[in-house]
């Protein structure tokens, strides 16, 4: 079944054709907002948005910085070719949605920002895969930034890879930020 989401995210008006197969299918989850709202974007940023589904994210993203600077990416063919027609829809068709698993076929590095809401139902593979590779995607100073509702096992490899973590609750979801401070995975003190 298809759904038409016409929402206002975090002031901005956006529509959004969504399906059954895509997470969310009928509003923007909560926990993406509460990711949204920690997120400074201004122009000339590169943003990730890793595992985007119907495009939300980044969408969002490219009315703050140009649409050619924000790379959006899924496994799933059929929810890429809806982040497209969402871009469209939504007036930022220069955005760049690509299927990928995870970084598999995204060559872009030196991203400012990367935005992810992983499927957190699932083992952890998933997410340690996002966290790793997101690292060595990031310039050094840029951020990465997941919602999940389980915090310690993700807190605890965002201290392993970015050498710390800051955490922001909001209601049941989780929001962590870690920035890349230096070449090499580690902890600081």
């Amino acid at each position: 079944m298809e759904y038409i989401i016409e929402e206002t995210v975090l002031g901005i008006l956006l529509s959004f054709i969504a399906n059954d197969k895509c997470f969310s299918p009928r509003s923007v989850d909560r926990g993406t907002l509460a990711m949204l709202s920690r997120c400074e974007i201004s122009r000339g940023q590169k943003i990730l948005d890793l595992g985007c589904g119907y495009g939300a994210v980044g969408i969002w993203c490219a009315h703050f910085t140009e649409p050619e600077n924000v790379f959006m990416n899924d496994i799933d063919a059929g929810a890429v070719s809806l982040a497209n027609e969402n871009a469209a829809r939504n007036n930022v068709p220069g955005v760049n949605a690509i299927v990928s698993d995870g970084f598999d076929a995204i060559n872009e590095t030196g991203f400012v920002i990367i935005l992810c809401n992983p499927p957190y139902h699932s083992d952890f593979a998933v997410a340690k895969r996002f966290v790793e590779k997101g690292f060595n995607r990031l310039k050094i100073g840029g951020c990465f930034f997941m919602v999940v509702k389980r915090l310690e096992w993700y807190k605890n490899k965002f201290i392993k890879i970015f050498g710390g973590v800051e955490v922001y609750r909001d209601g049941e979801y989780f929001v962590l930020r870690g920035e890349r401070r230096r070449e090499e995975y580690g902890k600081r003190k």
